[in-house]
């Protein structure tokens, strides 16, 4: 006698216990929808809601459910700078000096900092990096770029989303060395 194909029965059985599962997988994630009422309206607004969440359950990427947009990571923008080097931040110390500094909320493992140097005539000098007072790449000759790519200092585990705090030092010899940031980013490993 030739094989039969399974019951009616066994399948709907089957296939209503993976309805059951299917159901139960749905119902148990948390919401992807946010509902948010403003002032000026009297009704509820369904926006959709985008959230990333790394390993340690830091919020990594998040949409702006208001506007649109990113709302996390917030993305350091550079002002426009002089691009006379006569304008630029400098020193005429013979000692490293700190002639500019800044903040910036710890988003990504490595940082890429690069800084146009200069030193007026007849001067010579370096310029370097810190990072939460630790030494961030090489000291470069005034008059030379520095570029560098690196990890940021400490455990990043542990420091996402605190603040790092950046010095960019000088010194100079028989005149004045300038600096002047011209490109700055976080970076992944």
């Amino acid at each position: 006698m030739p094989q039969l194909p399974e019951d009616i029965i066994d399948r709907l059985n089957q296939m209503e216990r993976r309805l059951k599962a299917l159901s139960t997988a749905v119902n148990t994630r948390p919401a992807v929808n946010e509902f948010r009422p403003t002032p000026s309206e009297s009704v509820t607004i369904t926006r959709p809601l985008f959230r990333i969440f790394d390993g340690y359950n830091h919020e990594i990427f998040a949409d702006d459910i208001l506007t649109g947009g990113l709302a996390r990571p917030w993305l350091q923008l550079m002002p426009p700078l002089a691009s006379d080097p006569a304008k630029w931040p400098s020193t005429t110390a013979a000692a490293f000096t700190t002639i500019a500094r800044c903040s910036n909320p710890i988003w990504q493992p490595k940082l890429r900092l690069a800084i146009s140097t200069a030193a007026s005539s007849g001067a010579t000098g370096k310029v370097r990096v810190l990072v939460d007072s630790v030494p961030f790449g090489p000291a470069v000759t005034a008059g030379t770029t520095y570029d560098y790519l690196g990890l940021l200092p400490g455990d990043m585990k542990t420091r996402f989303g605190q603040t790092m705090n950046i010095e960019i030092q000088a010194q100079a010899t028989g005149g004045t060395v300038y600096a002047q940031p011209v490109l700055i980013h976080g970076a992944q490993t």
